[in-house]
C-alpha cells in the first residue's frame, strides 16, 4: 500500500520522496513529463543551507558544478562582498541537479516513479480526505487508475495544478516580476555568486561547471513587455566588463523563463494534503533561497507525516520562512526603489561588515528549523502536541 503520493519529480519533490522513504514510507512520485532529467528557469546557485538539507537525503553534488565562497552586489558605482560564514555553497546546472536527484531516486526501493502521468484530485468529502486520478496524457477522457494513498504531497511547481484544484491559491499583487536564465560557455572567473543591479531589474551571474557560467536576469513587469534580450541588452550597456566577459562566448543554452513569480496560498496543509516547495507559495528568487526552502520543505513534510501530524508542517513552514521573507521583502523595497538601493549599497560598501552579519543571518536560519542543535534545544516546544 502506498503511503505517500508525490506530485511532481523536480529537485524538491525527489527531495520529498527521499526523504519519506528514508523514515520507512513507501513513495509513488507522479510526474506529467516522460523525460529525466528536468530543466527549469533558475538561478542554479545553491546555498550552503541547501547543501546540508541535500545531504540528509543522500545527495551528494559533489565533484559536479562549482564551489562558492559567496556573494558580491554590484551596482554602476559601488560594490560589497561576504564570503559563506560556515560552509561553502555551490553553483550547479539544473540539469545536473536533476540528474543526481534522479539516480538517488532509481536507487530507493521505496520509490515508485510514475512518468508522464498526470494527476487530478478527487474529492472523498465524506471521508474528508483527497485521493489522486492518474490520467496518461492530456486527452485521457477517464483516469488509468485511482490512488487513495495516506497523504498527498504537492510539489508541482509555481503555478501548481493541485494548489489550485483544493482552492488553497489566493490572489497575488498586481506587480509582478519575471525571471529568464541563459548559459555562456566561458570559465568561471570568480568563486562568488554576482549580483549586478539596475533600476528594476537584476542580473545573476553563477559558474557552474569549470567551463559554464549561468546569467539570470529578474525584472519588473509594469506594462511594459520587454523580454529577456532587452534587459540583457541594459546589463551589457550598465556593465561593460560584464559585457567584455560573456558577450562574446557561445551560449550553452536558450533562454529559459519563468513567472509571474508571485504566488500567495491560503494555507499549507488541507486534510490529507500538503503543499510543498513553489507549490506552497512563492514571493521572489531576489535572494537566492528558493532551493534551500524548497529542500528544507521536504525535511520538515517528512518529519510531520511519520509522526502523523501535518499540522506540525504548517507550523514549521510558517516559521522557517519568517527570516528569509523578511529579508526577501527589504530587498523588494530596494530594487523597486531606485535611490533607496543605490544608498543601501553605498553604506554596505562603506561598512561590509553589515552585508556580512546580513548574510549570515540569510543562509543560517531557513534550514535551521530541522537542524544542529538548535533543533535539539527546541525539539520539545516544536514537536509538541497539537
Amino acid at each position: 500500500m502506498v503511503d505517500v503520493a508525490v506530485v511532481g519529480a523536480g529537485p524538491v519533490g525527489m527531495a520529498t520522496a527521499l526523504a519519506l522513504a528514508r523514515r520507512g514510507m513507501v513513495v509513488t512520485l507522479v510526474e506529467s513529463r516522460r523525460g529525466a532529467p528536468l530543466d527549469k528557469a533558475c538561478g542554479e546557485g545553491l546555498m550552503p543551507d541547501a547543501l546540508e538539507s541535500l545531504r540528509e537525503v543522500g545527495v551528494d553534488l559533489a565533484p559536479g558544478g562549482w564551489a562558492l565562497r559567496g556573494i558580491r552586489y554590484l551596482d554602476e558605482r559601488h560594490q560589497v562582498a561576504a564570503g559563506f560564514p560556515f560552509r561553502g555553497g555551490r553553483g550547479v546546472r539544473r540539469l545536473e541537479l536533476s540528474e543526481r536527484f534522479t539516480r538517488a531516486v532509481a536507487a530507493q526501493p521505496a520509490i515508485e516513479p510514475r512518468r508522464g502521468v498526470r494527476a487530478e484530485l478527487v474529492d472523498d468529502a465524506a471521508k474528508g480526505r483527497w485521493g489522486l486520478a492518474l490520467r496518461r496524457g492530456p486527452g485521457a477522457a477517464e483516469p488509468a487508475e485511482v490512488l487513495w494513498p495516506r497523504w498527498i504531497v504537492a510539489a508541482d511547481g509555481l503555478r501548481s495544478p493541485l494548489r489550485r484544484q483544493c482552492g488553497l491559491a489566493a490572489p497575488a499583487g498586481a506587480a509582478q516580476r519575471f525571471g529568464a536564465r541563459v548559459h555562456f560557455e566561458v570559465a568561471p572567473w570568480s568563486d562568488e555568486v554576482e549580483v549586478y543591479w539596475l533600476d528594476g531589474l537584476e542580473a545573476y551571474v553563477t559558474p557552474v561547471a569549470e567551463d559554464v557560467v549561468g546569467l539570470a536576469i529578474l525584472w519588473w513587469r509594469r506594462g511594459e513587455r520587454a523580454g529577456f534580450e532587452q534587459h540583457l541588452e541594459r546589463v551589457w550597456r550598465a556593465f561593460p566588463s560584464l559585457h567584455e566577459r560573456l558577450a562574446g562566448a557561445p551560449r550553452a543554452s536558450a533562454p529559459r523563463g519563468a513567472g509571474p513569480l508571485h504566488q500567495r496560498v491560503r494555507a499549507v496543509v488541507d486534510r490529507n494534503l500538503l503543499l510543498v516547495g513553489d507549490a506552497s507559495g512563492y514571493l521572489d528568487a531576489i535572494t537566492g533561497e528558493g532551493m534551500a526552502l524548497g529542500f528544507a520543505d521536504a525535511l520538515a513534510v517528512a518529519e510531520a507525516l511519520d509522526r502523523g501530524r501535518p499540522a506540525l508542517y504548517a507550523r514549521l513552514h510558517r516559521r522557517r520562512r519568517r527570516v528569509p521573507l523578511l529579508l526577501m521583502h527589504a530587498a523588494l523595497q530596494l530594487s523597486r526603489r531606485p535611490r533607496l538601493r543605490r544608498g543601501a549599497l553605498r553604506l554596505l560598501a562603506a561598512r561590509p561588515g553589515i552585508f556580512a552579519r546580513l548574510l549570515a543571518l540569510h543562509v543560517g536560519e531557513s534550514g535551521a528549523a530541522l537542524r544542529g542543535g538548535v533543533v535539539r534545544r527546541r525539539r520539545k516546544a516544536d514537536l509538541g502536541a497539537t
